[in-house]
C-alpha cells in the first residue's frame, strides 16, 4: 500500500491543523492505521492509531484529549485532527499501515510495514 500524508504547516500555539493520509494500491480496510511523529533530535514516536473499521482508537498520553484520529474507508483516507497545538508538537508527522487480520492497532513502530513520507508541523509559541 502506498501512503501520502498532507496537511502540515505552520500554526501558532493553541491553533489547529488537520492531517490527511491517502492510501492506494491495496484494500485500505485491511489495515490498521497509525500516525507517528519525529521531532528534531528525537526518535520516532507513536501519536495515534485506529483499527481497520475505525472502532478502536489509541492515543499517546501527550496528545490525548487534543488529537483525534479518524478514517474514511470509502475515501481510503485516515485523518489526524490536532487541536490546542503546543510548540512541543512540532515534528514531522508520518502515517503508517499495519496489516493485521485481528487485534487492536499497535503502538509499536516496528509493527507498521508501510510508511508514507512525512508532513512537517511547526507550532510557534
Amino acid at each position: 500500500v502506498q501512503l501520502q500524508a498532507s496537511g502540515g504547516g505552520l500554526v501558532q500555539a493553541g491553533g489547529s491543523l488537520r492531517l490527511s493520509c491517502a492510501a492506494s494500491g491495496r484494500t485500505f480496510s485491511n489495515f490498521n492505521m497509525g500516525w507517528f511523529r519525529q521531532a528534531p533530535g528525537k526518535e520516532r514516536a507513536f501519536v495515534a492509531a485506529i483499527s481497520r473499521s475505525g472502532g478502536i482508537n489509541s492515543y499517546a498520553d501527550p496528545v490525548k484529549g487534543r488529537f483525534t484520529i479518524s478514517r474514511d474507508n470509502a475515501k481510503n483516507t485516515v485523518y489526524l485532527q490536532m487541536n490546542s497545538l503546543k510548540p512541543e508538537d512540532t515534528a514531522v508527522y508520518s502515517c503508517a499501515a499495519e496489516e493485521l487480520l485481528l487485534g487492536s492497532p499497535s503502538r509499536n513502530v516496528d509493527r507498521y510495514k508501510y510508511w508514507g513520507l512525512g508532513t512537517l508541523v511547526t507550532v510557534s509559541s
